[in-house]
Order: structure tokens, then sequence, then C-alpha cells
């Protein structure tokens, strides 16, 4: 960072501070300065590294100790998820069922809550955000999703808004003296918008007093839905992400796409056949990377449509340490030709959830996924994500000294 914005920063982090949803010089500074950032970025082909629901490998997800930890490990971008309350506002959970993230079932007061909803055409049962106000929202503590993850925290961590995220992340950068930016999914729109919650206005509303909205803003904003970020396209200039999901793969390598994960849930609720006749497979296609590049800046495909696994007979381990790789596909430089970024996820250090291939080292996948060209990867473990991009300068570099 350049002498004179490390003074900008110093001078205004007392007002930014005092007034986090407003935009001050502070911010435009700090446009110009990502800007530069991504220039950088982008003539060394340096991947972004974004905290998926923050440092969830460590902490509850989508607590601002869990954002804030993977700010700490180097984090470019973290991302809230986000669902509605009652009273409308955005909160940061990966689902509108609360059930498995929160406290919400050991407590007497709520157990007349508990129902079935369908959500994307799939009934559940649970605890539904839209159920409570934020108010009810704010006694809740979050718990970690996953059994083989650190279980200390359970019961202590709270859930955050929005607002707060956003504060936050405003904070660290100025602490850090790097852009740090969010990256938002809007969870489920369709649902939503039954409910009579609509996630798109109300997500603008506080990008703009933010100061966030708008192009060069420090954000993304992504969604496994067509029509929502075709929508939020004619509303904001903000960058936006086109998410291509799948059910699971099978044992030859191609993905399976059963429903709910078949394809985006706007295009079943629709009934149009052209929509109904097509997979999340049709947006990797040459024709549906051209139909995202006219609404999004990118898409954020499953890694398993980069690289693929299949059964391995001599494989051993659990879940995919028993599988080994299919060769990659050409999927990230068909993208890059129609103009687009990929961003991909879920890059996680578990054994049961690397490849045999890896030979149980996270950092080989990471590796794997930087050389093909990715431009981005949604990471539970930031500090592993950040280690092997630092592996991949410091191979460049001597790579180029020994080309000297």
């Amino acid at each position: 960072m350049s002498q004179p914005l490390r003074k900008l920063l110093a001078l205004s982090a007392a007002l930014f501070i005092a007034a986090p949803g407003h935009a001050t010089d502070t911010d435009r500074a700090l446009e110009r300065h990502e800007r530069a950032e991504r220039s950088e970025r982008h003539m060394q082909r340096l991947p972004l590294v974004i905290g998926h629901r923050g440092a969830s490998g460590y902490l509850p997800e989508h607590t601002l100790e869990s954002y804030a930890l993977a700010i700490e490990l180097g984090a470019d971008y973290v991302e809230p998820d986000l669902v509605a309350t009652k009273d409308g506002h955005l909160i940061a959970r990966h689902e509108p069922n609360i059930v498995n993230t929160t406290d919400v079932a050991d407590r007497p007061e709520f157990a007349s809550r508990r129902r079935i909803a369908v959500v994307d055409g799939a009934p559940e049962e649970g605890f539904f955000a839209s159920d409570f106000t934020l108010a009810e929202i704010k006694t809740l503590r979050a718990k970690q999703a996953f059994g083989e993850r650190p279980q200390q925290f359970n019961g202590q961590l709270a859930i955050p808004t929005l607002q707060e995220v956003i504060a936050l992340v405003k904070r660290k950068t100025l602490e850090k003296g790097r852009v740090i930016g969010i990256y938002p999914e809007t969870k489920h729109p369709t649902y939503h918008q039954a409910l009579g919650l609509p996630l798109e206005g109300r997500l603008l509303k506080v990008l703009t007093q933010a100061g966030w909205n708008h192009r060069h803003a420090p954000v993304f904003i992504q969604s496994f839905e067509q029509a929502n970020l075709i929508a939020l396209s004619k509303m904001t200039s903000v960058r936006l992400i086109q998410l291509i999901d799948a059910n699971d793969v099978n044992p030859d390598g191609s993905l399976d796409f059963t429903a709910p994960f078949d394809r985006p849930y706007d295009w079943t609720a629709s009934g149009k056949p052209e929509l109904l006749s097509r997979t999340f497979g049709y947006l990797t296609t040459d024709a549906g990377l051209k139909e995202v590049a006219s609404y999004a800046h990118g898409i954020g495909p499953w890694k398993r449509y980069i690289v693929s696994t299949v059964a391995n007979p001599d494989g051993t381990g659990p879940g995919e340490a028993k599988l080994k790789l299919a060769e990659p596909t050409d999927l990230i430089d068909r993208a890059h030709a129609a103009g687009l970024k990929v961003h991909t996820w879920t890059f996680r250090n578990e054994q049961r959830r690397l490849a045999g291939d890896y030979a149980g080292n996270p950092i080989n996948e990471y590796l794997q996924f930087y050389k093909l060209g990715i431009d981005g990867v949604f990471s539970d473990f930031t500090d592993t994500a950040v280690v092997a991009r630092e592996m991949l300068k410091l191979e460049r570099r001597m790579a180029a000294q020994q080309a000297d």
C-alpha cells in the first residue's frame, strides 16, 4: 500500500468507524486501491481467496468471529449467505432453516415454532428464519455444523446482520491496510419472494447505505438462481456471479442432477418447457456461458465441473479419499473466452474431502486448481488456501529466475 493511502486511512479511521454505514473519503480511496489491487492480481493471475462462511473450518459459520478469523488468515473476501427474518432484516445464515447452525432447538421458548416448510420443492423440518424477528434471532447462538470440527464455541457466538458484517469488514480493512470485500449469496430467492420477503431490494439498500452499490465496490453478489441475477443486473452495477450446482458425481465422473440440485429453482418454478429441459450443466455449455455473460461477471461452478472424480477399485480411505481424479475439463478456458471469471467451491482440509491423488494434502488440490487458471476459490480453511497461493508465487518466481 502506498504511503499516501496509509496516511489517508489513518486520518479517516475515527470517522469511518463511527459511521460504518455511510460512504466517506476513505471509501473512495479504498475503491481506487481495490482497482489497483485487482489489476495487480490480474497481471500476476493470482486467485482470490474467499472465506467460505468465514473461517468455518475452525469456528461456527456465519459469525463475526468466523469472518474476522478468515480475514486474519488472509482472506480477500468473506462470504455471508443471506436469509430474511420475519421483519425483513437480512441475516447471515447458510439456509432459511436454522436448526443445524443455531441452538434454537434447545430453546424451549421457541419449541412451538418447529414445523415443516417446503424450500425449493423439498420439505424440511426445523425452524425457519422467516418465523423469527431480528430481536428473537439475536437471542440465539451459533453452533458448528460439522461434527468433526471444533465444538468449543457452540452456544457462544451471535448471528450477525449484513450491516454488522460490512461494518466488521470495513474496520478490518483499516486495521490490515488492505482491501477486504464481501461476497454475499442471496439464498433461495424464489422461496423468499413467495414469503413476501424479496431479497434483492433489501440487499441493495444495505449496500447503498454502505457506499458499496457500484461496479468498483469490493463486492460480488452470487446466486444459484438466474432470474434473481438478471433482475439484479438491471438494478445495480455490482459484480454478479452465477453459481452452478449438481447433486453428486457418478462413478464414471459424470455429474448427477437429481432434484432439488438439478437446475436453478426459478427454472423449475417457471414451468417453462425450455427451462425444464435444462439442468445446471447447461450453464457450462458455450451457449450457457454466452447467456451468463449477458448479465453476470462470472460463474461459480462446483469444482467437480472443473476436475471430477471417478471410482477407483484400489482406492482406500474415507469419502472421496477412495476416489481418483478425472482429467480436468476445459471449462475455465471456455469461460475466460466468454469474458467470465471463474470462482469455484468448496475447498476443505478433511481427509474424506480429498481425492486419493492429493495424498491427503489439501495444498495439492489448491495448486492444481491454481495452475489451471482459476480466478478464485471458496475455502473453509483460509490459511491453507493462502499458503498454497504463496507457494504458487514462489514457484513462479523461481521459474522466472531460472529462465533469465
